[in-house]
């Protein structure tokens, strides 16, 4: 599992963000959800993060910039994520399917992200 841990650009805020492929989806804090587009959910989606059950009713569009690359991403709305090992209060946990969405590869020995893979363009057929 790797997991790098940085900042990042939501709407011209920064957030500390969690990049963890141990993790298969994206989840945004209620507070960091304020300032994006969310909808309702029929029914709620119920994660384990952390050793703890979180549950949800909201999603939201995840717009933002990772090391000044434009990303954009469905993201679970959830009260709390938790802290990191430092004790610095998580905003957002990036999962691996928007890493994978997104071409971008957790590198926790350097800690840093590799966006190598980021698409420039999108080919669609």
């Amino acid at each position: 599992m790797g997991r790098v841990r940085q900042m990042i650009k939501v709407n011209g805020r920064e957030c500390w963000t969690l990049f963890d492929t141990g993790a298969r989806n994206t989840y945004v804090t209620a507070d960091v959800a304020s300032v994006l587009t969310t909808t309702k959910t029929r029914q709620p989606f119920r994660s384990a993060i952390g050793g703890t059950v979180k549950e949800t009713t909201r999603t939201a569009l995840l717009e933002a910039e990772v090391e000044g690359r434009r990303i954009s991403t469905h993201a679970m709305v959830i009260d709390e994520i938790g802290e990191d090992e430092e004790g610095t209060s998580i905003d957002i946990l990036f999962g691996a399917l928007a890493m994978q969405q997104w071409g971008i590869r957790p590198i926790p020995d350097e800690e840093r992200l590799d966006l190598t893979h980021y698409p420039e363009e999108f080919l669609e057929f």
